[in-house]
Order: C-alpha cells, then structure tokens, then sequence
C-alpha cells in the first residue's frame, strides 16, 4: 500500500496510468482495504459463511489430479463472498468471485464422477451463498446488490461411461437474485432432456443487459460522453432477460 501511495503526484493523480486504472487505485486508497479485515466483523457471521467444515480434505479422495482445487473451494469459497459484501457495502460495483472450481466431473484422472464431485462442490455452494443472501437482507441490501452465478458451460444431458459428464455449449446454468429484480421465478425451458432450449434461448447478452438495467440509470447512459463503445452497445442495445425488468 505505501508503495502505491508513493506513485500519487502532488495533485493527486496517479502517474503513468489510464483513468480507469487511476478510479482503481483511488477505491482502495479510500478505504476500501478495510474490507479485506474479517477481523471487524462478528464471529457468528464468519461462522455463518465458513464453508471449510462441510468438506474437509480427509473427506476428498486424493485420486483425482484435482484434488488441491476440491479442498481449496470448500476452504475459501464462503470467505470470498463474505469479502464480496464486505467490498460491496465499501462501495465496489462489480466484485468477481471465484475458486479453484472443479464442476466438469467427467470421472477422469483428473475429475470426480457426478455423484462424488456433487459431494464435494454442491455443499459449499448452497451454503455459501444463502450465507449470502440471508446477510444481505438482514442488512437491507437485497435492492442494491444483485447477485449472478453461473458457469462458462453446461454439461452433457447423458452421463458417460464412467459415471461423469462432459462439456456442453447448449445449456448453461444462471442464477439471479437481489438487485431490485422479481425474484421467485423460473424463465425459460428446456426439451425433454436438457440438451437444448425449448423457449427462446437467453444470451450472454441478455445478460450483459439486465446487469446493466440493474445497476444504472440506461438513460443517462445513453447521453453520458466518453463511455466506452462495448459498454454503452451492451447496456443500451440489448434487451434484458425477459420477465427479470
């Protein structure tokens, strides 16, 4: 942190970066590294979020090469996003959250079959995250945080030989909560067996946009200069998800 100090100029700017590297760099220097100390908040709340007791390492098998990245998520995953509230509530507006995650479960060398790698992935998630959302209405934060979890894929609608899955590009999974949205819904189907949409496919777009909608005012957007182009197309271009705006 001193060393970062030492690279502000008299005025105030930070030399040799990018506005948005400078806007950065101002965040933390305002106090946001305060968020990083869970030695401030309650012990029942760091209680609430510890995801390490559910899937301690001598319960994961060692076969698996992935062995490290199961005890790792199940270690970190609940403090991450205590963090991430913690960053929220000190003003960040995007916070990124993620772990060594190991959902392919392809029952390989490397990977846990369905059955085993639930065991070992699917605890933590459902506890971290209602750890989440329970806190962030006690808070009265559930209008202003909108939380989005999801994955870069699906995963193939039969299982494989061995007893795992593969990579699958025509579903993915995505889960909304918070931000001011209507929540307690179900949007869009898929056929019979998972393996491609029945409805009208939601995008990343789609998306992009109802993050978007979510967090700014789309009108002021619209005439605010200097914007990025690939930011104002995703925010102003795009319909949200259908039914969530």
């Amino acid at each position: 942190m001193d060393r970062i100090k030492r690279t502000l100029d008299t005025s105030g700017s930070l030399e040799g970066t990018d506005k948005f590297r400078a806007q950065a760099f101002d965040t933390i220097l305002g106090g946001v590294a305060d968020a990083f100390d869970l030695s401030q908040e309650d012990p029942r709340t760091l209680a609430r979020y510890d995801t390490a007791p559910l899937v301690r390492p001598d319960q994961i098998s060692r076969r698996w090469n992935n062995y490290n990245n199961y005890v790792d998520n199940a270690m970190t995953l609940g403090k991450l996003l205590l963090l991430s509230r913690r960053l929220c509530e000190a003003g960040c507006g995007f916070v990124t959250v993620t772990t060594n995650f190991v959902w392919d479960m392809h029952a390989d060398q490397n990977n846990a079959g369905v059955e085993e790698g639930m065991r070992y992935m699917g605890a933590p998630l459902d506890y971290a995250v209602s750890a989440f959302l329970e806190d962030v209405e006690r808070r009265g934060l559930s209008e202003k945080i909108l939380l989005v979890v999801g994955g870069e894929m699906g995963r193939t609608p039969k299982v494989n030989s061995k007893g795992g899955r593969d990579h699958w590009g025509g579903l993915a999974p995505l889960l909304l909560a918070g931000g001011g949205l209507p929540m307690g819904q179900v949007i869009g189907q898929s056929n019979a067996d998972a393996s491609h949409p029945q409805t009208e496919p939601i995008t990343i777009n789609h998306l992009l946009a109802t993050i978007m909608h979510a967090l700014l005012d789309i009108g002021e957007v619209r005439v605010t200069r200097g914007l990025p182009a690939e930011v104002l197309s995703v925010a102003a271009d795009h319909a949200p998800i259908p039914g969530l705006l």
